[in-house]
């Protein structure tokens, strides 16, 4: 079976060893990269992000990665964010006022609120039958967030529960949306990044 290629999304905002050494372990191959050339020779592009919805956006918008992605969603490459690269796909974010994100996928991003921070494990709930999550079901994974995806039933994948109800997944078509992190989320993380790129490049 052919090997994957994954280009991680380099806007300087992301902990992309962290991914890295995941992926090599999965035997993903990987190259981090903002140049759009070398992105546009991967088989799926991976958006990490941690931090802050608008210094992030202009991190995107100062390299051109944001029309970069654009463009390359109309080709129907697929794309995984993850944390606040989940959130980027969305409409906008209220994070410190309203700053409008890529529009990948219909939603906003608003404040948890009570309580301010989501941090730790938690169980994932798949609301559809969506093959991407199958082997991730009632599988914990880990969150570290405090804001949170608010849109359309029908781009809601899964979700899990703190003191209310959090959008854990997101999907459109190629698109894919996690809130939480594969990466630090030991096997069940591993796992679900295994089956995700592979379903998801055959799809």
């Amino acid at each position: 079976m052919k090997r994957l290629i994954v280009g991680i999304v380099d806007y300087g905002i992301g902990n992309y060893a962290s991914l890295q050494h995941t992926l090599n372990k999965n035997g993903q191959r990987c190259r981090i990269s903002q140049d759009h050339n070398i992105l546009n020779e991967c088989d799926i592009l991976l958006l990490p992000g941690v931090g802050a919805f608008r210094p992030a956006m202009e991190a995107l918008k100062k390299r051109g990665l944001d029309s970069f992605l654009l463009q390359q969603a109309r080709f129907k490459r697929p794309i995984l964010g993850i944390c606040l690269g989940m959130q980027l796909l969305a409409d906008g974010s209220y994070e410190d006022g309203y700053t409008k994100g890529l529009g990948l996928i219909p939603g906003e991003i608003i404040s948890l609120n009570n309580p301010r921070w989501h941090i730790g494990w938690n169980e994932i709930e798949i609301l559809k039958n969506d093959i991407l999550f199958k082997p991730s079901k009632k599988k914990s994974f880990y969150f570290n967030h405090s804001y949170t995806y608010q849109g359309p039933d029908e781009f809601q994948v899964c979700m899990s529960m703190s003191n209310k109800r959090i959008i854990s997944a997101i999907r459109r078509e190629k698109i894919v949306g996690v809130q939480f992190h594969p990466e630090k989320s030991q096997l069940a993380g591993s796992t679900l990044l295994n089956h995700l790129f592979r379903e998801i490049c055959h799809a």
